[in-house]
């Protein structure tokens, strides 16, 4: 027997020995590994040791490709995703008969030979001479180990896979000048490792850890001496001993690899006869990948955690770089996520909206203050099939959402604080009549003005006639009250302000600079709105959506974390600016349109949507500790919500307050079930004082149900509908009872209205 070194292989002088053998035999011999005998007997001398020479013999190893693990915020597991299903394991953890058993199958002499073994050159270049073909090769294990590198650092693009996998002489060559380095510098024992680790064992699973999970359900240590078996003869085809669709070939080839290490003396012919005999006793386990395996209808979270790595720069500063780091994965990914919040964000919405259903739900909950996104869900699951989708409805295009869809009145309450912030009174009235003109013309950004005359916009009720004050004009949702606002402040103060709370449009455009944005008409995502009336319950601190805790990348033996992008906190408006939001939007889960959405005895705020033809319907709402947004509607903007089922219940007409508003509800009580109740900072804010003859003039004479004893609908106005107390009064504030319930959308606009400032292009309704 030759001197061993430490590590199983030759000595070094050796190893030189073997080497200046095989470069003396010429490139004949070399191509005759793996190549047919024609192309053999072609070559030349010239493949010498003075060319091989000239190859670099520097093998850079990638890291291998593992799985990504995605946790909560608490630890526990939300998904698993890679690009290849691999677990690197030491060779202590990989059972003994699997490791016999590879060598056996695959390069019987592995602890005899240096890089190459040149008995099983010669070997193979008889018989492929033979046969005129390539029938046997004679790479050994350690030359195997350098082709799945190259393989590796090809990653999924097919041109470098083809490159490092294609029949050469050249590549033959090179393989064999990197696999003397590799012998050199790792030995024997760690050449093994590294190949279970990095072999492709079919059904997506890379290393002998992952197959030993993909068909026995069982650790790799545990693999007893037939499930080794079975296990080694797979590398030299995966698909064609594929146990899982043809268990003959599949027994077959077990069973020779089983005949093999009895002739190599590894174990007895008895105990192989004993093993062949037994079935092949598989167990299973379907590859578990991606997000659409992710828990408690956490998906659309896991795919924008997803998005976020992909784009922020943080995490590279080029989209080749992050997609490369995290395909190769081996991450570990805490995120914000809180499994209670998102828990009950989907038990709601599987309780009020079926996936079956001809419109959809979409909701997020984030932490004011902070700006972590703690539940994100909706009501068409993750996935492929009918009812399912991978559009995630509750984010911006950019994130893998759609174009998103108008919050209507639900914008108002922005439009109200860039007035306070320029300093108007919540006590300012205004005309308000029942219809008008829009002003013209409105000051826009940039010194240029919208200029359109003859625009109409009107209430919901010829008999929502002004003046009215802030806190009246925001309970029912007064249109007339809202333009006239917007036109006397301008359209500037609004778009700025909407940007410093976040609040654009989910199809990354500009806002476009025409009043009719202060009746909600700029498409917004759920998770945008979510976040943006977060800074009122955070006093008027805007914090940037994050959705990323810590990261820990494995790295051979070793972990390391990773930064991540933080959340960056700013002041958007001033504390007396959200304090009197606050007040003014505090009602409506009371005794407002959103009484639906109602807390309990908890402070809440929040504002209720429903657009012009009823094609998406809102509630916004927030605590001082958490704020969620849920819409309802057809992703497509194609379903008006009239004479609909949605959840099993019927709907003549869908209203912000009536389906959003419970799935809110639900979805807060529980996120918040356990956690502290604190109050909001209240402003006192003055009642109108009114003229006698206002009196009984019959706005909000309404009743419980919702209808004016006229037999009119007492609906609050608005786009999205009032806020709270809309019909606690009547028009002098102390007459009548609830008439706004369940609000009507406010206008109907004309064709080609929304316009740019000047003569810029028209919006889109």
């Amino acid at each position: 027997m030759p001197k061993k070194r430490s590590g199983g292989g030759l000595s070094a002088p050796q190893q030189a020995a073997k080497f200046l053998g095989v470069s003396v035999l010429s490139g004949a011999v070399l191509a005759g590994i793996a190549l047919p005998a024609v192309g053999a007997l072609g070559l030349a001398a010239k493949g010498s040791v003075e060319s091989f020479d000239e190859l670099p013999a520097n093998l850079k190893t990638p890291p291998l490709s593992q799985r990504t693990t995605i946790l909560d915020a608490g630890g526990g597991k939300i998904a698993t995703v890679y690009s290849r299903d691999r677990t690197v394991v030491d060779l202590k953890d990989i059972s003994p008969h699997l490791q016999k058993a590879i060598v056996a199958i695959e390069d019987s002499r592995f602890y005899e030979h240096g890089a190459v073994d040149l008995k099983g050159v010669l070997r193979a270049m008889n018989r492929n001479a033979q046969t005129g073909g390539v029938t046997e090769g004679a790479s050994t294990l350690t030359q195997q180990y350098v082709k799945n590198v190259f393989v590796e650092e090809a990653g999924d693009d097919p041109t470098k896979v083809a490159q490092a996998t294609q029949q050469t002489i050249g590549r033959k060559i090179r393989e064999l000048k990197f696999a003397i380095q590799v012998e050199e510098e790792l030995g024997k024992k760690k050449i093994l490792e590294n190949y279970l680790n990095i072999t492709y064992f079919g059904q997506q699973a890379y290393g002998v850890e992952a197959a030993s999970q993909r068909y026995f359900s069982k650790p790799a240590k545990d693999l007893n001496l037939q499930e080794s078996a079975l296990i080694a003869g797979l590398v030299q085809s995966p698909s064609r001993y594929d146990p899982v669709n043809d268990e003959t070939e599949a027994t077959k080839r077990r069973n020779i690899v089983l005949a093999r290490m009895a002739q190599v003396g590894d174990i007895s012919q008895e105990q192989a006869a004993e093993a062949s005999a037994a079935p092949l006793g598989l167990k299973v386990s379907k590859p578990k990948n991606g997000c659409i395996t992710a828990v408690d209808g956490a998906g659309f979270f896991c795919d924008y955690v997803r998005q976020v790595f992909l784009k922020d720069p943080v995490f590279g500063k080029t989209p080749e770089e992050r997609a490369k780091v995290w395909n190769r994965g081996g991450l570990t990914i805490r995120t914000t996520l809180d499994s209670q919040a998102q828990k009950s964000l989907q038990e709601s919405v599987r309780t009020h909206v079926n996936k079956s259903d001809e419109v959809a739900t979409a909701a997020s909950v984030v932490e004011p203050g902070t700006g972590k996104i703690l539940a994100m869900g909706q009501s068409r699951p993750y996935g492929f099939g009918k009812n399912e989708t991978q559009i995630n409805l509750s984010v911006d295009q950019a994130m893998g959402g759609g174009a998103g869809y108008q919050p209507g009145s639900t914008f108002k309450p922005i439009v109200a604080a860039a007035a306070l912030e320029g300093g108007m009174p919540a006590t300012k009235t205004y005309a308000s009549p029942y219809q008008m003109d829009y002003p013209a013309p409105v000051q826009a950004c940039e010194g240029k003005t919208w200029n359109e005359s003859g625009v109409p916009v009107e209430n919901e009720n010829e008999t929502e006639v002004g003046p009215y004050d802030m806190k009246e004009a925001t309970a029912k949702s007064v249109n007339t009250y809202y333009i006239e606002m917007i036109s006397d402040i301008g359209i500037c103060p609004v778009t700025e302000l909407a940007k410093k709370m976040g609040v654009e449009r989910a199809d990354g455009n500009k806002m476009l600079q025409a009043p009719s944005i202060a009746l909600g008409t700029q498409e917004m995502s759920p998770l945008t709105m979510a976040n943006g009336y977060a800074a009122f319950a955070s006093r008027g601190m805007y914090c940037t959506p994050v959705a990323i805790e810590s990261i820990s990348q494995r790295v051979g033996e070793k972990s390391k974390s990773l930064p991540v992008p933080k959340s960056t906190c700013s002041r958007a408006m001033s504390e007396k600016t959200a304090d009197t939001i606050n007040t003014l939007l505090r009602g409506v889960v009371e005794d407002g349109t959103g009484t639906e959405a109602g807390l309990g005895g908890r402070p809440s705020a929040g504002k209720t949507g429903t657009t012009d033809f009823r094609y998406a319907a809102w509630f916004v709402g927030y605590t001082p500790n958490l704020a969620g947004a849920v819409w309802v509607g057809d992703p497509e903007h194609k379903r008006q919500m009239v004479d609909i089922s949605i959840g099993g219940t019927w709907h003549s007409k869908v209203f912000g307050g009536q389906v959003p508003g419970p799935i809110w509800r639900d979805m807060m009580s529980g996120a918040l079930n356990g956690k502290p109740a604190p109050e909001f900072n209240l402003v006192n804010i003055p009642d109108r004082k009114k003229p006698d003859e206002d009196k009984g003039r019959g706005r909000g004479r309404g009743n419980d149900d919702g209808n004016r004893d006229d037999g009119r609908n007492d609906d609050a106005g608005g786009f999205i509908g009032g806020l709270v107390g809309g019909g606690n009064g009547g028009g002098d504030g102390g007459t009548g009872t609830n008439g706004g319930a369940e609000p009507n959308p406010t206008i109907s606009l004309p064709e080609g209205f929304f316009q740019g400032p000047g003569n810029g292009p028209g919006g889109r309704r």
